[in-house]
């Protein structure tokens, strides 16, 4: 995909297709990207760079309580797939160019991470 966001995503229960469109124009605006002073002043779309999209209903896994993780936070399949789809669809609407994984897939996905920036973003801001 080359130089851009890669989104780890993770869809909850609750989640909706609002959160989706909240969620990819977060994305697609997000300053995280050098400007000409070396200051983090880009956006996605000033950067010219892809937006990587990967479902992770793992990133929902809830260790507070014993050593297995609990995904019943987690949104099932059926209303996850539409809600990733909507990330892309959205951020493809805003004009960049989206790479997406495969749905219900084990992948191999490789990152370099530039800085490292790493940031979690929660549409209901929850944190």
């Amino acid at each position: 995909m080359g130089e851009g966001i890669l989104a780890l995503v993770g869809v909850a229960r609750d989640d909706t297709q609002d959160d989706a469109r909240e969620l990819a124009r977060k994305l697609v605006h997000l300053r995280v990207f050098a400007d000409a002073n070396g200051r983090m002043n880009r956006s996605l779309l000033d950067a010219g760079g892809s937006l990587g999209v990967v479902s992770q209903f793992t990133l929902l896994g809830d260790v507070r309580q014993g050593r297995r993780p609990s995904y019943s936070e987690a949104a099932a399949a059926e209303t996850a797939e539409p809600l990733i789809e909507a990330v892309a669809e959205a951020a493809r609407a805003e004009g960049v160019r989206v790479v997406t994984g495969r749905f219900r897939a084990d992948m191999e996905v490789s990152l370099v991470n530039a800085g490292p920036v790493t940031i979690l973003i929660d549409t209901r801001r929850a944190f």
